[in-house]
């Protein structure tokens, strides 16, 4: 069953740091890009980063660039997040994203896990 989970999204302080997971199953996780979106309350889905199947190449969104750093580890089947000097704006829902161009599925989402940032 082809199947994407997040983990490590919760609560932190502005300034704080957090780790996202993402690992897959189900299909040839080496094959495919992997991105993050996150998607606030009353906001459209936006993407956050992206990284290409080997790793070799990564791209941000403006908004958190310098802060935040994609990584993947085919030989896990995990993407990571990594999220340093939050601010109360990066507060969403964040998803994982998998896609190819060429093999199927096209794209799988995950469920999405939720990172509040407050004090």
């Amino acid at each position: 069953q082809v199947q994407l989970v997040e983990s490590g999204g919760g609560l932190v302080q502005p300034g704080g740091s957090l780790r996202l997971s993402c690992e897959a199953s189900g299909f040839t996780f080496s094959r495919y890009g992997m991105s993050w979106y996150r998607q606030a309350p009353g906001k459209e889905r936006e993407l956050v980063a992206d990284i290409t199947t080997t790793g070799s190449a990564t791209t941000y969104a403006d908004s958190v660039k310098g802060r935040f750093t994609i990584s993947r580890d085919n030989a896990k089947n995990t993407v990571y997040l990594q999220m340093n000097s939050l601010r109360p704006g990066d507060t969403a829902v964040y998803y994982c994203k998998a896609y190819s161009m060429v093999l199927l599925p096209r794209i799988c989402w995950g469920q999405g896990t939720q990172v509040t940032v407050s004090s």
